[in-house]
């Protein structure tokens, strides 16, 4: 269920239903600086993501997309409007996997964060290399592995955190192009081998429709939402698909 106690994180209760895994209601969110300045990043932005649904976010750089997703983990308080959402691990766009551990204890150090001893945690982990494309590596230092195999240790070590709702912040964007359409291919696998409520933010807008099922569109600073669009294709999709290209240029369209 969608936790209701909001004192915490937003300024007005919300109820909510329980098919919906993130719910921002009219949300407003300033940045101030050391020096009294202060900036606007997301202004009257509502936003609603269905139990089970992979949620895309696009938008300019500097929109807010970043602040989204923290508000949504909790990272992040609102100035105004109300946030719910189920527990939500973040996921950034760096990988931020430690050298002085293997893939596989990189990978199960969102199980041990839980109390789990290594051994524990190491055989909870392992079954997964398999399933996510990374069977052999379990041994492997981060600098033997190429980008797109950290950022697969970096998704696992996400879904063994165990909550419900995934919010991925550019996973890909640091990707070259060829790597990038390879992990794109494999995210929606493994998100269907491994369903969660999932909030993505791209700036890649064929990403988003690849990907989502539903994409909302934000404004440049500070962020609204300006369009929401429906991907009601059916998977798996192509760059080369009508629909999606269809549906590609009408989020650019809103972006413009």
């Amino acid at each position: 269920m969608i936790s209701t106690d909001l004192e915490h994180r937003a300024s007005v209760p919300l109820e909510t239903g329980s098919g919906e895994s993130v719910v921002l209601e009219r949300v407003r969110r300033v940045h101030r600086d050391r020096r009294g300045g202060s900036v606007v990043a997301l202004d009257e932005l509502s936003l609603r993501a269905p139990r089970g649904s992979v949620l895309a976010v696009v938008g300019p750089s500097g929109c807010g997309k970043t602040t989204l997703l923290e508000l949504v983990c909790g990272l992040q308080q609102p100035d105004a409007g109300a946030v719910a959402a189920d527990p939500a691990v973040l996921m950034p766009q760096r990988d931020l996997l430690l050298p002085w551990l293997d893939a596989l204890d990189n990978a199960a150090l969102a199980v041990r964060v839980s109390g789990r001893r290594r051994p524990e945690a190491r055989r909870q982990a392992a079954p997964l290399f398999a399933e996510l494309g990374l069977d052999g590596f379990e041994h492997a230092q981060p600098g033997e592995l190429s980008g797109g195999m950290r950022q697969r240790v970096a998704f696992l070590r996400t879904l063994l955190s165990g909550k419900p709702l995934l919010c991925l912040d550019e996973p890909f964007g640091a990707l070259d192009a060829i790597t990038r359409e390879e992990m794109q291919s494999w995210l929606a696998g493994a998100l269907l081998r491994e369903p969660r409520s999932v909030v993505l933010v791209t700036h890649d807008v064929e990403e988003a429709v690849l990907l989502a099922d539903r994409v909302a569109v934000l404004s440049a600073r500070p962020g609204r939402v300006v369009a929401e669009l429906t991907v009601d294709l059916p998977r798996p999709r192509s760059r080369l698909d009508a629909g999606v290209l269809e549906l590609a240029e009408r989020a650019r369209e809103a972006l413009r």
